[in-house]
């Protein structure tokens, strides 16, 4: 009898057959991830649990920051060697200024997973009622940053927008009437829109010119780039590997649960409609241009790139 055997679940048996050998050492690698429980930050984390790093030779030291500034500042310092969740704004800014990072991988494109929201009991309905409230986001030159302030353009509303941090230390806030919006990423506060004690005022994906843009990107120190380009090629290896598995198997699904303590129902729900396998492929940095655009114009730099620099800041390794 000839057994069929699902692709995914077939490449996963071909890379631990011809992966590491017995007792060969790892290269470890120090992962700086914004947002612990937020959107595509599971990535690293659930593949090293499911022993996908390991078998393409690398252990992972995996630390969680606030948002993009700590994350950004982790390894241009060299304290990271590796940052997952960047606002592409806030990359080109340092890159422009002469940080040593480059772009290997896309985080999260169209931003379908950032949402902001309100109490129950708020008067805010809408967008145009944000009129003279404060609108949080996370960490300036986050991609949140980013969503706000191009929401007040598109809108044409004046808001405050306010620095707030983590997504629970937003919550926090929120609910105890500090902040007038909140901001979040899914899957975090998925549950407690599920529940109605909170409702969604709008999403980043809202916003036009944030709707197909990579909005949050993989970075790396350029040193360790340049100096064992094929760790930085295994990393992004495992991390498609991981994004696959993820979509495709019910245990990829738990696995997402289980880093976000979530329910499996409310896990698959934030797999469908808020953080997909679409908005989270790291293969393709889109729009750069209107991130550069954005960039000028909200003065994270003073110039767009040219086509030189442009090509120096991202060097996606290639799939294999």
């Amino acid at each position: 009898m000839r057994l069929l055997i699902a692709p995914v679940v077939a490449a996963l048996l071909n890379l631990s057959i011809g992966g590491i050998a017995a007792g060969q050492t790892l290269d470890t690698l120090k992962i700086a991830i914004g947002g612990k429980g937020l959107g595509e930050s599971a990535v690293s984390e659930a593949g090293q649990k499911a022993g996908i790093f390991k078998r393409h030779g690398l252990e992972l030291d995996i630390l969680y920051t606030a948002g993009t500034g700590e994350t950004q500042q982790a390894v241009i310092s060299g304290s990271a060697d590796i940052g997952v969740g960047v606002g592409v704004l806030g990359a080109l800014g340092a890159y422009a200024k002469g940080a040593p990072i480059r772009v290997i991988g896309a985080s999260y494109t169209g931003d379908s997973n950032l949402f902001w929201y309100v109490r129950a009991d708020s008067p805010v309905r809408e967008p145009k009622d944000a009129v003279g409230k404060s609108v949080a986001f996370s960490t300036v030159g986050s991609s949140g940053h980013n969503v706000v302030l191009q929401m007040q353009k598109y809108l044409g509303v004046a808001f405050k927008p306010t620095a707030t941090g983590s997504g629970a230390a937003t919550y926090t806030q929120v609910m105890s009437g500090q902040v007038d919006i909140g901001w979040s990423g899914a899957p975090f506060a998925v549950e407690a829109l599920d529940e109605g004690k909170i409702r969604a005022v709008w999403r980043a994906s809202d916003v036009p010119v944030l709707a197909h843009q990579t909005s949050r990107v993989i970075i790396v120190n350029a040193a360790l780039l340049k100096g064992k380009p094929d760790v930085v090629k295994r990393y992004m290896a495992a991390y498609r590997e991981t994004v696959d598995w993820m979509f495709a198997t019910p245990q990829g699904v738990e696995a997402y649960a289980d880093w976000a303590s979530i329910p499996v129902r409310v896990a698959q729900r934030t797999m469908k409609e808020f953080v997909t396998k679409e908005g989270i492929n790291p293969d393709q940095v889109s729009d750069l241009e209107g991130a550069m655009k954005s960039a000028v114009e909200f003065r994270y730099m003073a110039a767009p790139l040219s086509k030189a620099q442009a090509e120096d800041f991202v060097q996606l390794p290639p799939r294999n």
